[in-house]
């Protein structure tokens, strides 16, 4: 028997045929993926209908002046779809009927059918290539979701959602966008001119509860002594580069160490879109403006972290060095500010100072190689580097210790070091070991009060 039918004027039953549409409906209400069969289309088509219908129905009704995310909306919601499916005289069984229900109100109140992905806590990533084709990140691995969009209108209603609370805006003239979620998760997107296959949004999640430093011990991404080093470090007030591949792991890994900073600091965080979430009482989170549409107002990272100097930082912790802004970074680091975090692309710890060169280089300034390597060895002390192995997982593959110059060229020497001893299941084994060296910062992090006992650094330890 139907779990759909329609009640006739007179309020007999009516039992629709059972080829008729409507009765389709109970094979299935997800949106099935492109080329899917005849029947899967008509039965879609049917659903995305109706659901529209009660949708425009919804909104024609709501009050548009009550708060949108206030706990009674839902309950309004609740009655006035109830009251809708009476007046158009539609039964449906408690399943579908509490299906179409959340659908609606994920398109209402939330982000439509990424809802369900952005609610699960194994999704790490969301990709979404045009209306049809939703790809996640599980544990590292990609798969191809089942959701799907109507059409590229409804993406680009989802994607204006996302951008409009922030005071961003995305359309022909600007088709690139960089925003965030509420939760903090990162969003990219790209619209038509630039992205031929329709609207491509790119979510990488952010975890409900911020991930701590015992999880990243769990995870494998460090080891206990490795955490005892780092916690050493930012007390200690070194000056830090997380560097590491697109994924690795990098603003996860600078959340953590801005969890070691004491209380009692003040601490001004800079980012394009704020994704930091840091449990310190006296926080100032700061966050880059594009410009408007006629091309004014924009406020960039670099203005971000000269302002910041001016605000009687402890601590300044920048999301991420992608430009110019570098170089200013570097002179808040050698002019007192000690203790700075950022991350920044690259491949190894050398080629993080090569990166850092070419971005001095990008402020305008006319200086040459060697003034800028000076500032460099100078102004940093350690850099961590973050890789994403083959496997998926993230780790810690190196903390190197950036000793100072000899003749034109920065001396470094690693401090711990990924080993890797082979593949079990598709499973990278491996662990990240000292290397008996000890950092030439040692007496500052001593000076600080922290004694670390010579085995963190393996020193009279046996060599594996």
């Amino acid at each position: 028997m139907s779990l759909l039918r329609r009640i006739d004027r007179g309020g007999q039953d009516e039992e629709p045929p059972e080829d008729s549409k409507l009765s389709q409906m109970r094979r299935r209400t997800a949106v099935p993926p492109a080329g899917g069969s005849m029947a899967a289309r008509t039965d879609n088509n049917t659903y995305l209908d109706l659901k529209s219908r009660v949708q425009n129905k919804l909104l024609a009704e709501l009050d548009t002046s009550v708060d949108p995310h206030s706990p009674e909306v839902r309950t309004t919601i609740e009655e006035l779809f109830a009251t809708i499916l009476a007046e158009e005289s539609i039964v449906l069984g408690r399943a579908e009927r509490q299906r179409l229900f959340e659908a609606i109100v994920a398109e209402i109140l939330g982000f439509g059918p990424l809802e369900p992905l952005l609610a699960e806590d194994s999704v790490t990533e969301i990709m979404v290539n045009g209306p049809k084709n939703v790809y996640i990140e599980r544990a590292g691995n990609l798969t191809r979701s089942n959701v799907a969009f109507e059409d590229e209108e409804h993406v680009l209603r989802v994607l204006d959602r996302i951008v409009a609370p922030l005071g961003r805006r995305i359309d022909e003239s600007s088709p690139t966008v960089d925003a965030r979620l509420p939760d903090g998760s990162r969003v990219n997107a790209v619209i038509r001119p630039i992205a031929l296959c329709g609207p491509t949004i790119t979510i990488r999640k952010f975890s409900k509860r911020p991930f701590t430093v015992e999880d990243l011990i769990r995870f494998g991404s460090m080891t206990p002594e490795i955490a005892e080093f780092l916690r050493a470090c930012v007390i200690g007030k070194l000056n830090m580069v997380v560097s590491g591949g697109t994924g690795s792991g990098k603003t996860t890994l600078l959340n953590v160490l801005s969890s070691f900073i004491p209380n009692d600091e003040r601490i001004i965080t800079i980012e394009n879109a704020a994704e930091l979430q840091l449990r310190q009482e006296h926080v100032v989170t700061l966050e880059s403006r594009p410009s408007n549409i006629e091309g004014r107002g924009e406020v960039s990272i670099r203005d971000l972290v000269v302002n910041s100097l001016r605000m009687r930082p402890d601590r300044i912790v920048v999301g991420e060095c992608r430009s110019g802004e570098a170089l200013d970074m570097l002179q808040a680091m050698n002019t007192g500010h000690e203790g700075s975090l950022t991350t920044l692309h690259s491949n190894s710890p050398r080629d993080t100072l090569s990166r850092l060169e070419v971005m001095c280089l990008m402020a305008g300034m006319d200086l040459p190689i060697r003034a800028i390597r000076e500032q460099v060895a100078s102004a940093l002390d350690l850099i961590v580097h973050q890789e994403r192995l083959r496997d998926g997982t993230r780790r810690i593959v190196k903390i190197t210790d950036v000793q100072g110059m000899e003749g034109d060229v920065i001396t470094m020497s690693d401090i711990f070091e990924f080993e890797q001893t082979g593949i079990e299941a598709g499973k990278v084994i491996g662990r990240i070991r000292p290397t008996g060296l000890r950092p030439k910062f040692i007496d500052k992090i001593e000076s600080a009060g922290i004694h670390l006992p010579p085995a963190v650094f393996g020193i009279g330890m046996a060599r594996y």
